[in-house]
């Protein structure tokens, strides 16, 4: 199967530091690697409603929010969640997106989990802090959601920037950019795993 690379924008800003890295690193791919880049803000997904266990789950159509996004995910080998540093995890916008995998899991017809077991996830944020510990919990959110579907996770590149363009100025993160998507990401496992 030929890579897929599906880059979700879970920024509010246009063009801001967190989507200059994911450019940087996406740049570095191979030119037969197939790209599709959706911004999260231009497809606003309803608010989720949990009714896993209260409600019938249909496919969503393909011409809707909810349709364009889960068919680009299943399209996708590799997932990029791209999403800044919003008090210290992934934005509301990126948020809401992987609140609607647990509704996708029991959409009838689709196998959500399934599908998703052994393809890659990947995360890329810039954070206005020099301490890239801070971000824990957005790694945290990324490789346990990996873990619980049986994807790979390449982890998080991380950037620092807070003002427009800033990212640019972070001489590491852009060499680290370089390499991203080259290494191998191995099968994700929660934290009280055994290594």
């Amino acid at each position: 199967m030929s890579r897929r690379f599906l880059f979700v924008l879970g920024s509010a800003r246009l063009d801001g530091n967190t989507e200059l890295l994911a450019r940087e690193a996406a740049a570095q791919l191979p030119g037969d690697v197939e790209q599709r880049w959706i911004r999260l803000a231009e497809h606003p997904l309803p608010d989720f409603v949990d009714v896993r266990h209260d409600s019938d789950h249909v496919r969503p159509p393909a011409d809707t929010e909810t349709g364009l996004l889960l068919d680009a995910t299943l399209a996708a080998t590799d997932i990029v969640i791209a999403s800044p540093l919003y008090w210290y995890s992934v934005s509301g916008l990126t948020k809401r997106y992987l609140d609607y995998w647990s509704g996708w899991l029991r959409t009838p017809g689709i196998d959500f989990g399934a599908a998703m077991a052994g393809r890659t996830l990947w995360g890329v944020a810039a954070l206005a802090d020099l301490e890239p510990s801070v971000a824990e919990p957005l790694v945290g959110t990324l490789n346990n959601s990996a873990a619980y579907l049986k994807m790979h996770f390449g982890g998080v590149l991380l950037g620092n920037g807070s003002a427009p363009g800033d990212v640019r100025k972070d001489t590491d993160a852009l060499t680290r950019a370089k390499t991203f998507f080259a290494q191998e990401a191995p099968l994700a496992r929660f934290p009280h795993q055994d290594a």
